[in-house]
């Protein structure tokens, strides 16, 4: 369930509904989820209606300018005022999914969910993901506890003044509980979940095997050995440079100025997170006196998080930080764990207490029941997002950024989850700052999931310590995940696969200059280096086996269609439909045989490098014991390959709420479902497990940022569903088609465009007489 950043959340929420239908249709009835409808359809001025606008807490009046998306543009007289405005947005537009992140920042899934979320409370107790938020909010500056403290005013006083709640209040069968400043911290730390104990949890099970060493050693060579978004000496350099001067899954571009046709820098963003309704992203622009910028938000989090401001444009990418380590701590004196015993509150059966162990290095992972252990070696985790930090204030100084230097020490406090944040601005600058603290130790692979307990970190570094890129030769920086840079110390140990960073770098180098048009067109693309090298094994393995085909025209017709293939995973090809149901079948029987158990291999083959260990594998492989796994795994798609005319057919974009997961109701949560292009490690991420059925992306693409720096206007988003999270509101789902389509809707960041172009203007009033 440790899934990366967002995708934990929606691992959690998923698992809640899973739980909901384990229940069984009496537990449905009595929580009155059976009957459940959804509202009725609301357009967007009776959506709209339900904001207040008279008698609020406001020191001036605001101004919030709508357009037909239900994207906001805020003005307002105050700092203050701009803050309490955001709470009050972000309440309105995604409150059930908020309610949804506090119970899971607080291990309090079974307070809605039942006996069946137990373990997912053990475990998220266990984790303690808001452990070090009271001491972060303590610690933090009074500006910025003053910002925060107001965006939680606005939240509260939506919610106290609000008529109707959204529909998960009654699912959920939850009351409205004002929120905390400590709260929303929590929440936020969700977000920062490390993307290093996906892999770990998926290795932890294979662990005890007699080959689990050379397992490891090759998840490991696999997860480091990407392409670098930049050379470590170069960014080295450019540290004394700057000094002379004066003063974060996803794809980002920064182009400068000498790559666009409009002679400005151009910053292309693409994040990816799980496919999900509502949206796990927001759309907003807002001014004050302190801030002005426009782009993408998170819920529950008080700035913007990609976008640009009247100076520069930011975008980022994870950067699978090595933020965490294991330690065996079997060796331990007893008497220096402790334990303390959390109270579960539990929806249709009796509340439950769990314990939770704790080392000097951090909680004992290993005693999560969804582990299930047993009598193993004890594995403790120390994590850097147990400590307090301060995420917030470098966002908010990275809103207000306006050179480079400014850009890059306003992520001296940011710690988790480390990310790789791209720069540009108007004077025709572009850079990257790796915004992260980072444990200092030795360098090279560990050789072994769990460290001794007597390997330390060494102190840290941060983002004023890490290497920077800054206007590189070639005229552009690309990161994708992977390996960002090369360091003294260790950045990451598992990046995503080079195919993603590899296959920008290379569209951008086939290209001179880009104009809008050309940066959408990046944004689609689908080809996949890897399936292509791996096609090519599988062809030279088949051509040397000299399987005879000619008993079979299904496995003739798969062989054809892998060898006439060109890469692209595009909906209406059967190529990549051919090269799947073989790589599927190959994939299961390879490694079956290897392991000599089913388990172990459908284990294994679920890492996302598998691909690359595959490849490295068949290097050494004896032919001979290939033939027989080539000619079933022939067998096995030939079986299949009459069932799909094309690749969409096989490959679905389904977007729906969780609740679709739930037997008996989960039909009408289910909004929408079509074939889409694009596959795992393909730049229009739309991710998918090896396999032969119909299947539909979890996880990959699901907004679109685009900025040119020669117009304060020129600023181009879209979600993949929509604003509102309010079921059947017009703007619930309405920009799903535009992302299909490859279109985006327009955020200008000067006010009197946006007054012109954004048809809605509404007025919030602070109490007559109070106006100063």
């Amino acid at each position: 369930m440790f899934r990366r950043q967002s995708i934990m959340m929606r691992q959690c929420l998923l698992t809640v509904w899973a739980c909901l239908a384990a229940m069984g249709g009496a537990s449905l009835m009595s929580g009155c989820v059976l009957f459940t409808t959804l509202p009725e359809a609301s357009n967007l001025s009776a959506r709209l209606s339900a904001m207040p606008v008279t008698d609020l807490p406001l020191e001036k009046e605001v101004v919030i300018h709508w357009d037909d998306h239900q994207i906001p543009f805020i003005e307002a007289q105050t700092d203050r005022d701009l803050a309490f405005t955001l709470g009050m947005i972000h309440a309105h537009l995604r409150q059930g999914q908020l309610e949804t992140l506090r119970r899971i920042a607080a291990g309090r899934l079974s307070e809605i969910a039942g006996p069946f979320a137990t373990d997912i409370d053990h475990t998220l107790r266990i984790l303690d993901i808001g452990r070090a938020t009271k001491a972060a909010a303590a610690a933090m500056p009074a500006e910025t506890r003053q910002w925060l403290q107001a965006f939680v005013d606005g939240l509260n006083h939506y919610q106290a003044q609000q008529k109707a709640l959204p529909l998960e209040f009654d699912v959920y069968n939850i009351e409205r509980t004002p929120w905390t400043v400590e709260e929303l911290l929590a929440t936020q730390r969700v977000a920062a979940a490390d993307v290093t104990w996906l892999t770990w949890v998926q290795m932890l099970q294979l662990q005890g095997r007699p080959d689990f060493p050379e397992l490891w050693r090759k998840v490991a060579e696999a997860g480091g050995r990407t392409a670098l978004s930049f050379p470590g000496e170069t960014a080295l350099r450019l540290d004394h440079l700057l000094g002379g001067m004066g003063k974060t899954g996803s794809n980002s571009i920064a182009l400068s100025a000498r790559r666009t046709t409009t002679g400005a820098p151009m910053m292309i963003n693409d994040p990816h997170v799980g496919v999900m309704l509502p949206n796990l992203w927001l759309l907003a622009g807002y001014k004050s006196p302190s801030y002005h910028a426009v782009g993408i938000m998170i819920p529950g989090i008080p700035a913007i998080v990609l976008g640009r401001n009247p100076k520069i444009a930011w975008g980022g990418t994870n950067m699978h930080a090595a933020s965490s380590d294991l330690y065996d701590v079997s060796e331990v004196p007893a008497d220096r764990l402790t334990k303390r015993t959390e109270h579960l509150g539990v929806r249709w059966w009796f509340d439950e207490d769990v314990v939770v162990r704790e080392s000097p290095l951090g909680p004992i992972l290993t005693d999560s029941p969804l582990l299930e252990w047993g009598e193993r070696p004890p594995l403790a985790l120390r994590w850097v997002g147990h400590q307090p930090s301060d995420e917030l204030s470098a966002l908010l100084k990275m809103n207000q950024a306006t050179t480079f230097e400014e850009f890059r020490q306003a992520f001296s406090t940011f710690a988790v989850s480390g990310q790789n944040f791209l720069y540009a601005d108007v004077d025709g600058n572009i850079g990257q700052v790796l915004a992260a603290r980072l444990p200092v130790r030795e360098k090279g692979i560990p050789q072994n999931i769990a460290r001794d307990p007597s390997f330390e970190w060494n102190g840290f570094r941060d983002a004023t310590t890490l290497p920077i890129a800054y206007n590189p030769d070639d005229g552009f920086i690309a990161s994708a995940n992977n390996e960002p840079a090369a360091a003294d110390i260790p950045i990451g140990y598992f990046f995503s696969t080079s195919d993603r960073v590899e296959r920008l770098a290379d569209l951008v180098n086939k290209q001179d200059r880009f104009d809008l048009e050309a940066a959408k067109a990046i944004q689609q693309d689908v080809y996949l280096a890897s399936s292509v090298a791996l096609r090519d094994a599988y062809i030279a393995l088949i051509d040397g086996a000299k399987l005879d085909l000619s008993p079979s025209k299904a496995q003739q017709t798969v062989v054809n269609q892998m060898r006439e293939w060109g890469g692209h995973y595009r909906r209406d090809e059967r190529g990549p439909v051919a090269f799947e149901l073989f790589h599927a079948a190959f994939l299961r029987r390879f490694y079956e045989a290897r392991l000599g158990d089913e388990d172990a291999a459908g284990t294994f083959i679920a890492l996302s490098n598998i691909r690359q260990i595959l490849l490295k594998d068949l290097e050494g492989a004896d032919v001979a014991t290939l033939h027989p796994l080539l000619a079933g795994a022939l067998d096995d798609a030939g079986d299949k390959i009459g069932e799909f005319a094309t690749w969409g057919s096989m490959h679905k974009m389904r977007l729906q709420h969780p609740l679709a997961e739930v037997p008996l109701i989960g039909s009408k949560f289910m909004f929408k479902e079509y074939g889409v292009s694009g596959s795992s490690d393909t730049v229009r991420k739309t991710a998918h497990q090896p396999t032969n059925e119909v299947h539909a992306t979890r996880y990959g693409s699901n907004a679109r940022h685009i900025s040119d720096l020669s117009d304060p206007d020129a600023n181009y988003f879209v979600l993949l569903g929509g604003q509102d999270g309010w079921f059947e509101s017009s703007t619930f789902l309405d920009q799903a088609e535009l992302f299909e389509r490859g279109d985006y809707v327009q955020i200008p960041l000067r006010v009197q465009t946006v007054r012109q172009k954004f048809g809605r203007r509404m007025v919030l009033r602070p109490p007559a007489g109070d106006i100063n």
